[in-house]
């Protein structure tokens, strides 16, 4: 599916007024509302979706959200976010907006906090969890040497001269969980 294509989206909204201007806005982005077999469902103010083989996206501005959908945005979402939180979902992703993310339990990422690779993240997860560089390098497969490279570059990243320190940064900043 390309990024032009849209999606068939069953909308569940009680109030009419809000339904037609959630249905304009997701035909305007070139999605299809329908009630047969959905891409993703799209749930206004939390309301519960049928039982349904497709994702679900939830509007609300609650901290209780029923269920475990695939996507919670604050109510007064943009068009824009909304667009592309439908297709995040329909892709497979999870999206949660800022707001709800800390709420429902996601770690925020700091703004400033460093890119690392997935590599990176995997290894400073592993140190986390204690392992020595001998037994990280076994368990991805990898060198000793290797681990080191990537720890290196760890401790420059994360501005940290320990091990332990570069973990406690990674945790505070949402770089990585244990």
């Amino acid at each position: 599916m390309s990024a032009s294509d849209g999606l068939r989206i069953r909308l569940h909204a009680t109030d009419a007024l809000r339904r037609r201007g959630l249905a304009a806005m997701l035909q305007a982005a070139g999605h299809t509302v329908t009630e047969d077999t959905p891409d993703v469902e799209l749930c206004d103010v939390g309301r519960g979706a049928r039982e349904t083989e497709a994702p679900v996206v939830v509007l609300t501005d609650s901290e209780v959200v029923s269920g475990s959908p695939a996507g919670v945005l604050a109510a007064d979402a943009s068009a824009d976010q909304l667009d592309l939180a439908l297709r995040a979902v329909a892709a497979g992703l999870q999206v949660r907006s800022p707001a709800t993310a800390v709420e429902r339990g996601f770690a925020p990422v700091a703004e400033d906090a460093p890119l690392l690779t997935p590599r990176e993240r995997e290894i400073l997860a592993l140190v986390g969890q204690g392992l020595s560089n001998k037994s990280v390098a076994r368990h991805l497969g990898i060198s000793v040497h290797t681990v080191k490279f990537h720890l290196e570059a760890l401790f420059a990243k994360l501005d940290a001269t320990s091990r332990a320190e570069a973990v406690a940064k990674g945790l505070r900043g949402g770089v990585i969980e244990l």
